[in-house]
Protein backbone atom coordinates (compact mmCIF):
# COMPACT_ATOMS: atom_id res chain seq x y z
CA UNK A 1 0.00 0.00 0.00
CA UNK A 2 1.23 3.33 -0.93
CA UNK A 3 2.04 5.88 1.94
CA UNK A 4 1.75 9.62 2.25
CA UNK A 5 2.37 12.47 4.47
CA UNK A 6 0.49 15.55 4.50
CA UNK A 7 2.33 19.13 5.29
CA UNK A 8 0.49 22.45 5.89
CA UNK A 9 1.14 25.68 6.69
CA UNK A 10 -1.03 29.13 6.72
CA UNK A 11 -4.48 30.10 7.44
CA UNK A 12 -7.79 27.98 7.84
CA UNK A 13 -8.82 27.88 4.28
CA UNK A 14 -5.10 25.79 3.68
CA UNK A 15 -5.86 23.45 6.09
CA UNK A 16 -9.31 22.46 5.14
CA UNK A 17 -7.57 22.47 1.57
CA UNK A 18 -5.63 19.94 3.22
CA UNK A 19 -8.19 17.86 4.68
CA UNK A 20 -9.77 17.63 1.19
CA UNK A 21 -6.38 16.47 -0.80
CA UNK A 22 -5.98 14.15 2.37
CA UNK A 23 -9.30 12.44 1.86
CA UNK A 24 -8.94 12.07 -1.65
CA UNK A 25 -6.21 10.31 -0.75
CA UNK A 26 -7.44 7.75 1.76
CA UNK A 27 -10.40 7.37 -1.04
CA UNK A 28 -8.60 6.39 -3.66
CA UNK A 29 -5.97 3.73 -1.60
CA UNK A 30 -3.67 5.38 -0.02
CA UNK A 31 -2.68 5.42 3.88
CA UNK A 32 -1.25 8.24 5.80
CA UNK A 33 2.19 8.19 7.56
CA UNK A 34 2.01 9.66 10.68
CA UNK A 35 5.02 8.36 12.56
CA UNK A 36 8.70 8.81 11.79
CA UNK A 37 8.90 6.10 9.13
CA UNK A 38 9.22 7.62 5.52
CA UNK A 39 6.36 7.83 3.26
CA UNK A 40 6.13 7.13 -0.81
CA UNK A 41 4.59 10.91 -1.66
CA UNK A 42 4.99 14.35 0.77
CA UNK A 43 2.85 16.87 -0.13
CA UNK A 44 3.38 20.53 1.36
CA UNK A 45 0.26 23.10 1.31
CA UNK A 46 2.42 26.18 1.44
CA UNK A 47 1.54 30.08 2.74
CA UNK A 48 3.02 33.16 1.27
CA UNK A 49 1.52 35.67 2.95
CA UNK A 50 4.53 37.00 4.80
CA UNK A 51 8.72 37.04 3.85
CA UNK A 52 8.67 34.57 7.10
CA UNK A 53 5.94 32.10 5.38
CA UNK A 54 8.00 31.74 2.59
CA UNK A 55 10.72 30.66 4.49
CA UNK A 56 9.12 28.44 6.22
CA UNK A 57 7.23 26.87 3.50
CA UNK A 58 10.69 26.35 1.60
CA UNK A 59 12.66 24.90 5.14
CA UNK A 60 9.68 21.98 4.95
CA UNK A 61 10.00 20.96 1.83
CA UNK A 62 13.22 20.44 1.88
CA UNK A 63 12.72 18.49 5.57
CA UNK A 64 10.29 16.57 3.85
CA UNK A 65 12.81 15.15 0.71
CA UNK A 66 15.28 14.68 3.86
CA UNK A 67 13.32 12.50 6.07
CA UNK A 68 11.36 11.15 3.01
CA UNK A 69 14.68 10.72 0.34
CA UNK A 70 12.73 7.96 -1.91
CA UNK A 71 9.29 9.80 -2.11
CA UNK A 72 7.92 12.37 -4.26
CA UNK A 73 7.41 15.30 -3.54
CA UNK A 74 3.54 17.17 -4.22
CA UNK A 75 4.25 21.19 -3.20
CA UNK A 76 0.52 23.66 -3.74
CA UNK A 77 -0.79 26.20 -1.75
CA UNK A 78 0.02 29.51 -2.28
CA UNK A 79 3.77 30.06 -2.65
CA UNK A 80 4.04 27.93 -5.24
CA UNK A 81 1.38 30.02 -7.10
CA UNK A 82 4.15 32.86 -8.47
CA UNK A 83 7.16 31.57 -7.05
CA UNK A 84 7.46 28.30 -8.65
CA UNK A 85 11.07 29.23 -9.14
CA UNK A 86 12.03 29.46 -5.43
CA UNK A 87 11.23 25.61 -4.86
CA UNK A 88 13.52 23.46 -5.03
CA UNK A 89 13.26 18.86 -4.90
CA UNK A 90 9.68 19.35 -5.80
CA UNK A 91 8.67 16.06 -8.17
CA UNK A 92 5.28 18.35 -8.84
CA UNK A 93 4.02 22.01 -8.55
CA UNK A 94 0.53 22.55 -8.88
CA UNK A 95 -0.98 25.54 -8.64
CA UNK A 96 -4.31 26.59 -6.40
CA UNK A 97 -7.16 26.29 -8.83
CA UNK A 98 -6.36 22.77 -8.97
CA UNK A 99 -5.18 21.70 -6.04
CA UNK A 100 -8.52 19.99 -4.98
CA UNK A 101 -8.35 17.87 -8.12
CA UNK A 102 -4.28 16.57 -7.27
CA UNK A 103 -4.97 13.11 -7.22
CA UNK A 104 -7.08 12.98 -10.36
CA UNK A 105 -3.61 15.43 -11.88
CA UNK A 106 -1.41 13.67 -11.15
CA UNK A 107 -1.32 10.47 -13.26
CA UNK A 108 0.00 7.06 -12.12
CA UNK A 109 0.10 7.98 -8.31
CA UNK A 110 -3.33 6.98 -8.01
CA UNK A 111 -3.61 2.77 -6.56
CA UNK A 112 -7.48 3.25 -7.77
CA UNK A 113 -7.22 5.82 -10.86
CA UNK A 114 -9.30 8.66 -10.54
CA UNK A 115 -11.75 9.39 -7.63
CA UNK A 116 -14.57 11.91 -7.38
CA UNK A 117 -13.72 15.64 -6.55
CA UNK A 118 -15.96 16.30 -3.40
CA UNK A 119 -16.22 18.37 -0.16
CA UNK A 120 -15.02 17.09 3.02
CA UNK A 121 -16.58 14.72 5.73
CA UNK A 122 -13.91 14.52 8.56
CA UNK A 123 -11.42 17.21 10.38
CA UNK A 124 -8.38 15.18 11.25
CA UNK A 125 -6.95 15.67 15.01
CA UNK A 126 -9.60 18.22 15.76
CA UNK A 127 -13.13 18.64 17.65
CA UNK A 128 -13.96 22.27 15.68
CA UNK A 129 -14.08 21.51 11.82
CA UNK A 130 -13.39 24.34 9.45
CA UNK A 131 -15.63 24.69 6.37
CA UNK A 132 -14.18 26.85 3.52
CA UNK A 133 -17.84 28.92 2.07
CA UNK A 134 -15.27 31.03 -0.02
CA UNK A 135 -11.96 31.74 -1.86
CA UNK A 136 -10.31 34.73 -3.19
CA UNK A 137 -10.23 38.68 -2.12
CA UNK A 138 -10.98 41.47 -4.38
CA UNK A 139 -9.74 44.09 -1.56
CA UNK A 140 -6.15 44.36 -2.75
CA UNK A 141 -4.74 45.96 0.43
CA UNK A 142 -1.61 47.68 -0.88
CA UNK A 143 0.67 45.09 1.55
CA UNK A 144 -1.44 41.95 0.27
CA UNK A 145 -0.16 38.99 -1.82
CA UNK A 146 -3.38 36.54 -0.82
CA UNK A 147 -5.64 38.41 -3.94
CA UNK A 148 -2.64 38.10 -6.71
CA UNK A 149 -2.08 34.37 -5.35
CA UNK A 150 -5.69 33.05 -4.61
CA UNK A 151 -7.18 35.32 -7.41
CA UNK A 152 -11.36 36.99 -7.21
CA UNK A 153 -14.08 36.04 -4.56
CA UNK A 154 -15.59 33.01 -4.90
CA UNK A 155 -18.48 31.76 -3.16
CA UNK A 156 -19.60 28.01 -2.84
CA UNK A 157 -22.89 27.10 -3.67
CA UNK A 158 -25.18 26.65 -0.39
CA UNK A 159 -26.42 23.69 -0.59
CA UNK A 160 -22.87 21.66 -0.98
CA UNK A 161 -21.94 23.94 2.31
CA UNK A 162 -24.65 22.60 4.24
CA UNK A 163 -24.73 18.97 2.89
CA UNK A 164 -21.04 18.55 3.61
CA UNK A 165 -21.93 20.24 7.34
CA UNK A 166 -24.36 17.66 7.62
CA UNK A 167 -21.51 14.88 7.30
CA UNK A 168 -19.45 16.75 9.56
CA UNK A 169 -21.93 16.55 12.15
CA UNK A 170 -22.92 13.18 11.78
CA UNK A 171 -19.11 12.31 12.18
CA UNK A 172 -19.58 13.97 15.38
CA UNK A 173 -18.93 17.19 15.40
CA UNK A 174 -20.61 19.66 17.50
CA UNK A 175 -19.12 23.06 16.33
CA UNK A 176 -18.19 24.14 12.85
CA UNK A 177 -16.53 27.66 12.07
CA UNK A 178 -16.97 29.09 8.53
CA UNK A 179 -13.53 30.57 6.59
CA UNK A 180 -12.81 31.84 3.51
CA UNK A 181 -9.90 33.84 2.54
CA UNK A 182 -12.53 37.25 2.68
CA UNK A 183 -15.48 35.78 4.42
CA UNK A 184 -17.47 38.80 4.40
CA UNK A 185 -17.25 38.93 0.82
CA UNK A 186 -20.12 35.49 0.73
CA UNK A 187 -22.52 35.70 -1.31
CA UNK A 188 -25.50 35.39 0.93
CA UNK A 189 -24.15 34.53 4.17
CA UNK A 190 -27.43 35.39 6.58
CA UNK A 191 -29.21 33.07 4.48
CA UNK A 192 -26.33 30.39 4.73
CA UNK A 193 -26.20 31.30 8.51
CA UNK A 194 -30.16 29.78 8.81
CA UNK A 195 -29.75 26.73 6.44
CA UNK A 196 -26.76 25.40 9.03
CA UNK A 197 -28.97 26.70 12.11
CA UNK A 198 -31.79 24.00 11.02
CA UNK A 199 -29.42 20.87 11.39
CA UNK A 200 -29.86 18.77 14.91
CA UNK A 201 -26.88 18.36 16.38
CA UNK A 202 -24.94 21.15 15.24
CA UNK A 203 -24.65 23.47 18.43
CA UNK A 204 -22.02 25.94 17.51
CA UNK A 205 -21.25 27.71 14.48
CA UNK A 206 -18.50 30.04 14.90
CA UNK A 207 -17.63 32.88 11.73
CA UNK A 208 -13.69 33.31 11.27
CA UNK A 209 -11.78 36.08 10.42
CA UNK A 210 -14.28 38.75 8.59
CA UNK A 211 -13.41 42.53 7.26
CA UNK A 212 -15.29 45.42 9.41
CA UNK A 213 -16.65 46.74 6.48
CA UNK A 214 -18.82 43.47 6.05
CA UNK A 215 -20.19 43.75 9.30
CA UNK A 216 -23.53 44.55 8.64
CA UNK A 217 -26.55 45.45 11.19
CA UNK A 218 -28.24 42.49 9.80
CA UNK A 219 -25.07 40.08 10.73
CA UNK A 220 -25.00 41.83 14.51
CA UNK A 221 -28.62 40.99 15.07
CA UNK A 222 -28.77 37.16 13.58
CA UNK A 223 -25.56 36.94 16.26
CA UNK A 224 -27.69 38.47 19.12
CA UNK A 225 -30.83 36.41 18.26
CA UNK A 226 -29.10 32.94 17.29
CA UNK A 227 -29.19 29.93 19.83
CA UNK A 228 -26.04 28.85 17.77
CA UNK A 229 -23.56 31.52 16.51
CA UNK A 230 -20.75 31.91 18.66
CA UNK A 231 -20.10 35.48 20.17
CA UNK A 232 -16.94 36.00 18.66
CA UNK A 233 -15.84 37.74 15.89
CA UNK A 234 -11.84 38.22 14.41
CA UNK A 235 -12.36 41.50 12.87
CA UNK A 236 -8.91 42.93 11.52
CA UNK A 237 -7.59 46.28 12.25
CA UNK A 238 -4.11 46.26 11.12
CA UNK A 239 -3.49 49.65 12.43
CA UNK A 240 -5.83 52.48 14.28
CA UNK A 241 -4.25 55.46 12.74
CA UNK A 242 -6.09 56.98 9.11
CA UNK A 243 -2.77 58.25 7.25
CA UNK A 244 -2.03 54.36 7.98
CA UNK A 245 -5.15 52.76 7.10
CA UNK A 246 -5.52 54.84 3.61
CA UNK A 247 -1.39 53.71 2.41
CA UNK A 248 -2.47 50.54 3.31
CA UNK A 249 -6.16 50.80 0.95
CA UNK A 250 -8.19 49.58 4.26
CA UNK A 251 -12.11 50.16 3.74
CA UNK A 252 -12.49 52.11 7.20
CA UNK A 253 -11.24 55.01 8.87
CA UNK A 254 -10.51 54.68 13.05
CA UNK A 255 -13.58 56.23 13.75
CA UNK A 256 -15.56 53.98 12.09
CA UNK A 257 -13.99 50.75 13.30
CA UNK A 258 -14.20 51.99 17.05
CA UNK A 259 -18.51 52.78 16.18
CA UNK A 260 -18.52 49.17 14.75
CA UNK A 261 -16.88 47.67 17.89
CA UNK A 262 -19.24 49.74 20.39
CA UNK A 263 -21.73 48.81 18.26
CA UNK A 264 -22.03 45.37 18.32
CA UNK A 265 -20.82 45.10 22.28
CA UNK A 266 -23.64 47.11 23.10
CA UNK A 267 -25.78 44.70 21.20
CA UNK A 268 -24.43 41.69 21.86
CA UNK A 269 -23.58 41.42 25.56
CA UNK A 270 -20.42 39.25 26.61
CA UNK A 271 -18.67 39.39 22.64
CA UNK A 272 -15.55 38.86 22.33
CA UNK A 273 -13.42 40.43 19.71
CA UNK A 274 -10.15 39.36 18.59
CA UNK A 275 -7.90 41.19 15.83
CA UNK A 276 -4.94 41.73 13.64
CA UNK A 277 -2.78 44.54 13.91
CA UNK A 278 0.69 44.90 11.48
CA UNK A 279 3.61 47.05 12.70
CA UNK A 280 6.08 48.61 10.77
CA UNK A 281 4.12 49.72 7.76
CA UNK A 282 5.96 51.60 5.30
CA UNK A 283 5.86 55.67 6.27
CA UNK A 284 4.38 54.39 10.39
CA UNK A 285 5.66 57.26 12.58
CA UNK A 286 5.51 56.68 16.30
CA UNK A 287 2.17 59.19 16.26
CA UNK A 288 0.95 56.37 13.38
CA UNK A 289 1.86 53.64 15.79
CA UNK A 290 0.57 55.37 19.26
CA UNK A 291 -3.03 55.77 17.63
CA UNK A 292 -2.65 51.88 17.12
CA UNK A 293 -1.90 51.09 20.60
CA UNK A 294 -4.79 53.80 21.72
CA UNK A 295 -6.91 52.16 19.39
CA UNK A 296 -6.65 48.96 20.90
CA UNK A 297 -6.69 49.75 24.72
CA UNK A 298 -10.82 51.45 23.43
CA UNK A 299 -11.91 48.79 22.17
CA UNK A 300 -10.54 45.82 24.62
CA UNK A 301 -9.99 42.82 22.42
CA UNK A 302 -9.62 39.20 23.78
CA UNK A 303 -6.47 38.64 21.71
CA UNK A 304 -4.14 40.27 18.88
CA UNK A 305 -2.33 38.96 16.56
CA UNK A 306 0.73 40.60 15.68
CA UNK A 307 2.89 40.90 12.49
CA UNK A 308 5.31 43.11 11.40
CA UNK A 309 5.31 44.08 8.26
CA UNK A 310 6.56 42.10 5.20
CA UNK A 311 7.64 43.64 1.97
CA UNK A 312 5.46 40.98 -0.35
CA UNK A 313 7.02 41.09 -4.21
CA UNK A 314 3.72 42.45 -6.73
CA UNK A 315 2.19 44.75 -3.86
CA UNK A 316 1.24 48.29 -3.81
CA UNK A 317 3.22 49.14 -0.61
CA UNK A 318 6.27 47.23 -1.97
CA UNK A 319 7.03 49.98 -4.63
CA UNK A 320 6.42 52.46 -1.75
CA UNK A 321 9.61 55.05 -1.36
CA UNK A 322 9.50 55.33 2.63
CA UNK A 323 12.79 53.78 4.35
CA UNK A 324 12.58 50.20 5.89
CA UNK A 325 11.59 50.82 9.26
CA UNK A 326 14.37 49.68 11.43
CA UNK A 327 14.17 46.42 12.73
CA UNK A 328 14.59 47.25 16.39
CA UNK A 329 12.14 49.61 16.36
CA UNK A 330 9.70 47.06 15.04
CA UNK A 331 10.71 45.05 17.69
CA UNK A 332 10.16 47.42 20.47
CA UNK A 333 7.23 48.35 18.93
CA UNK A 334 5.80 44.75 18.97
CA UNK A 335 6.61 44.53 22.73
CA UNK A 336 5.01 47.63 23.92
CA UNK A 337 1.70 46.34 21.99
CA UNK A 338 2.26 42.64 23.38
CA UNK A 339 1.84 44.47 26.99
CA UNK A 340 -1.31 46.19 25.96
CA UNK A 341 -3.18 43.43 24.02
CA UNK A 342 -2.33 41.28 27.15
CA UNK A 343 -3.95 44.12 29.45
CA UNK A 344 -6.80 44.04 27.74
CA UNK A 345 -7.30 40.47 27.57
CA UNK A 346 -7.13 39.91 31.26
CA UNK A 347 -9.83 42.75 31.34
CA UNK A 348 -11.92 41.59 29.16
CA UNK A 349 -11.92 38.05 31.28
CA UNK A 350 -12.29 39.43 34.56
CA UNK A 351 -15.71 40.21 33.28
CA UNK A 352 -16.40 36.36 33.36
CA UNK A 353 -15.05 35.24 36.94
CA UNK A 354 -17.56 33.82 38.58
CA UNK A 355 -19.96 33.04 35.37
CA UNK A 356 -20.71 29.32 34.32
CA UNK A 357 -20.38 28.77 30.81
CA UNK A 358 -20.38 26.27 28.43
CA UNK A 359 -16.89 24.74 27.23
CA UNK A 360 -16.07 22.32 24.31
CA UNK A 361 -13.32 20.44 25.10
CA UNK A 362 -10.36 19.98 22.76
CA UNK A 363 -7.46 18.19 24.03
CA UNK A 364 -5.63 17.37 27.18
CA UNK A 365 -2.60 20.22 28.15
CA UNK A 366 0.51 19.08 26.97
CA UNK A 367 3.12 18.55 29.92
CA UNK A 368 -0.35 18.55 32.47
CA UNK A 369 -1.92 15.34 31.44
CA UNK A 370 -4.53 15.66 34.35
CA UNK A 371 -5.86 19.03 32.52
CA UNK A 372 -8.14 19.29 29.82
CA UNK A 373 -8.62 22.51 27.54
CA UNK A 374 -11.12 24.38 25.29
CA UNK A 375 -13.35 26.99 24.58
CA UNK A 376 -16.31 29.49 25.27
CA UNK A 377 -18.63 30.47 22.74
CA UNK A 378 -17.42 33.90 23.04
CA UNK A 379 -13.49 32.33 22.73
CA UNK A 380 -12.42 32.20 26.35
CA UNK A 381 -9.57 29.48 26.65
CA UNK A 382 -10.53 27.44 29.83
CA UNK A 383 -8.22 24.59 31.49
CA UNK A 384 -10.00 22.12 34.20
CA UNK A 385 -8.76 19.09 36.24
CA UNK A 386 -10.38 16.15 35.20
CA UNK A 387 -10.02 12.31 35.33
CA UNK A 388 -12.51 11.90 32.74
CA UNK A 389 -12.10 11.99 28.98
CA UNK A 390 -13.28 15.41 27.87
CA UNK A 391 -12.80 15.51 24.47
CA UNK A 392 -15.48 17.30 22.35
CA UNK A 393 -17.95 17.31 25.05
CA UNK A 394 -19.74 20.30 25.92
CA UNK A 395 -19.69 21.14 30.03
CA UNK A 396 -20.75 23.71 32.07
CA UNK A 397 -17.57 25.32 34.14
CA UNK A 398 -17.42 28.07 36.79
CA UNK A 399 -14.49 30.29 35.55
CA UNK A 400 -12.34 31.15 38.92
CA UNK A 401 -9.42 32.38 37.64
CA UNK A 402 -7.92 35.59 36.71
CA UNK A 403 -6.00 34.36 33.43
CA UNK A 404 -8.44 31.86 32.92
CA UNK A 405 -5.54 29.32 33.34
CA UNK A 406 -7.00 26.59 35.16
CA UNK A 407 -10.23 26.11 36.64
CA UNK A 408 -12.00 23.58 39.20
CA UNK A 409 -14.53 21.08 37.18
Amino acid sequence: MKTIKFFTLGCKVNQYDTQKIREQFLSAGFKEENNARPANICLINTCTVTHRADSDSLNLIRRAKRENPKAKIIVTGCLAELDSKKIEGADFIVKNKSKGKIVNLLQGLSPKGTVPVTGISDFQGHTRAFVKIQDGCDNFCSYCKIPLVRGRSLSRPKNDIIAEVNRLVERGFKEIVLTGICLGSYSGLSGLIEGLEKIEGLLRIRLSSIEAGDVSDGLINKISESEKLCRHLHIPIQSGDDEILKKMNRKYNRAGYLSLIKKIKRKIPGMAITTDVLVGFPGESEKNFSNTLDLIKKIMPLKVHIFPYSSRPGTVAAGFVDPPIKAEIIKERIRRLQKVAGDCKISFEKNFLGRTMPVLFESRVKNKLDFWQGYTDNYLKVRVKSKTNLRNLIQPVKLSSASLRFSSY
